[in-house]
């Protein structure tokens, strides 16, 4: 809780999800989270995956069950209601993101629960489903999906009420990722774009996005050059790709005492906030 929170105010809430080998304190050190969201008069929910539920704390996005929204997805979506309720949350102002398999339970709990969420944002994640089995999860990580996405994605549209969509998608992802390829990243964003109504053929190459409606290359202050790609459907912004050059497996511009974090900008937190912050429903 933010500090000065008062739940007679309801306020936005972020679910953050840790990657794995990491914890919630860990994630919340990394990005610097309880700062931005004092700042901001956030809530925050950082789940925690169960030491006996995978060996290094990965959340288990590639088990069947929870790529279909029931396991560990299902598990995160009641904490989110039970949050929102004892916390007088902001039911249309509810987000979740996440790193590495937190960005990859991010995008299941987005497609499986959008009702739910205002917006997603996934750092260095996959799509909801990209694994077929446990077993092929770590080859899914290196060369891409080895399920259908695409379907996915429509399978999903077709089950979700037209007024839970559009669901908003940002994806950071380092083009110098060695552990989760980018082709993970171009995947996930066509999959939210088919999600989203989009107008893509959905038979087409599942890492072959369309150009974007707008673009633009920047470079930060001390940083690496970040390309932003947004889509929009009827004017309203429905995914954004940020790519940064030079940046591994690490959050952006989190804080280097940490694993799994680049000190070097752009800001993830700040990029994801203003995302969240401008798609307010």
């Amino acid at each position: 809780m933010p500090r000065g929170h008062s739940r007679w105010q309801r306020r936005p809430l972020l679910v953050l999800l840790h990657g794995c080998k990491q914890t919630p304190e860990e994630i919340a050190g990394g990005s610097r989270i309880t700062a931005w969201a004092d700042a901001r008069d956030w809530l925050i929910l950082l789940p925690r995956q169960a030491k006996q539920a995978n060996a290094w704390g990965c959340w288990n996005w590639f088990d069947h069950r929870t790529a279909h929204g029931k396991g560990e997805a299902a598990i995160v979506a009641a904490q989110v209601r039970a949050v929102r309720r004892l916390y007088r949350a902001h039911p249309r102002r509810v987000f979740v993101a996440g790193m590495s398999s937190g960005a990859c339970l991010a995008a299941v709990l987005g497609l499986r629960f959008a009702k739910l969420f205002a917006a997603v944002g996934a750092h260095s994640g996959v799509a909801c489903g990209a694994a077929a089995s446990p077993a092929s999860a770590l080859r899914v990580l290196a060369t891409g999906a080895d399920a259908d996405v695409a379907a996915i994605a429509l399978e999903a549209r077709a089950r979700t009420s037209p007024r839970a969509l559009p669901l908003p998608l940002c994806v950071i992802h380092g083009e110098r990722d060695n552990f989760v390829a980018v082709r993970n990243a171009l995947e996930l964003v066509h999959q939210f774009l088919l999600f989203n109504g989009y107008p893509l053929a959905a038979d087409g190459d599942r890492a072959g996005i369309p150009a974007a409606d707008s673009s633009a290359t920047t470079t930060p202050a001390g940083g690496r050059t970040m390309t932003t790609a947004d889509y929009r459907v009827a004017g309203r912004l429905v995914v954004r790709l940020v790519r940064v050059s030079g940046l591994g497996h690490a959050w952006s511009g989190g804080d280097g005492v940490f694993a799994y974090n680049d000190p070097q900008p752009p800001d993830a937190t700040a990029l994801f906030g203003e995302f969240f912050a401008q798609l307010s429903r």
